[in-house]
């Protein structure tokens, strides 16, 4: 057997490089979006972040993974934002109508941070509809976006993209919306656009990105919550 080739400089300084672009981004002005613009049909309809889950919203397991992870959360949702009083957090409503599914949300914390936070260079999204997403997927998306030199990143499992667990440029808001405007309605021929990286995260002893739709993944998210404590 060959002993190991030392590292060559080259090669220690291309990881220092990803290293410190990953610190960079990590440590930039990154906002969390909690993307709650859909329809829930699946579910009855209402909102189905606010059905609960362990004695309390599944918004608020929601709430608790995401905070650490960003500088500042947004909901995003339509309809009365009465409703999300008690989480104590911006409401913002999607700006092209008609229900325009997750990337219209997108495109409304792009602008919102724009808005209200000039110093956010990134969005992070969430799905709030998937209680157990890993607690360091932010970190894990800068990493994953820094060491492929791309424009953004999503969250993979199970070989299945999940591109509304997303960290998006908010200085492309006004691409998307332009995009939106000619009538781009699916998140992966938007992404198509750009250099798009995924981090990948393991599938055991669960799938972290499990979503509860219907009211037997309620059921089967609270006999998880129950495991994990």
């Amino acid at each position: 057997m060959g002993q190991a080739r030392p590292a060559h400089p080259c090669d220690r300084a291309v990881r220092a490089g990803e290293e410190v672009a990953a610190k960079h981004m990590t440590d930039s002005d990154t906002i969390g979006l909690l993307l709650a613009g859909g329809l829930s049909r699946r579910m009855g309809g209402g909102d189905k972040c606010l059905r609960p889950l362990g004695g309390k919203p599944v918004l608020a397991h929601i709430i608790e993974r995401a905070r650490t992870q960003v500088s500042a959360l947004v909901i995003n949702a339509n309809g009365d934002p009465g409703r999300f009083a008690s989480f104590g957090l911006p409401v913002v409503a999607d700006t092209i109508q008609g229900f325009a599914g997750p990337l219209a949300g997108v495109l409304a914390g792009m602008e919102w941070a724009a808005a209200n936070r000039p110093g956010a260079a990134w969005l992070a999204s969430f799905a709030t509809d998937a209680p157990f997403f890993p607690r360091d997927l932010v970190a894990r998306l800068h990493e994953a976006m820094a060491r492929e030199r791309a424009d953004m990143a999503c969250a993979r499992s199970d070989d299945q993209d999940h591109p509304v667990f997303g960290l998006w440029p908010v200085r492309l808001a006004g691409d998307l919306r332009r995009a939106m405007e000619e009538g781009v309605r699916k998140v992966d021929l938007w992404t198509a656009r750009y250099r798009l990286a995924v981090a990948d995260f393991p599938t055991a002893p669960f799938d972290p990105f499990f979503n509860a739709n219907r009211p037997e993944d309620l059921a089967e998210a609270e006999r998880l919550l129950a495991r994990i404590g």
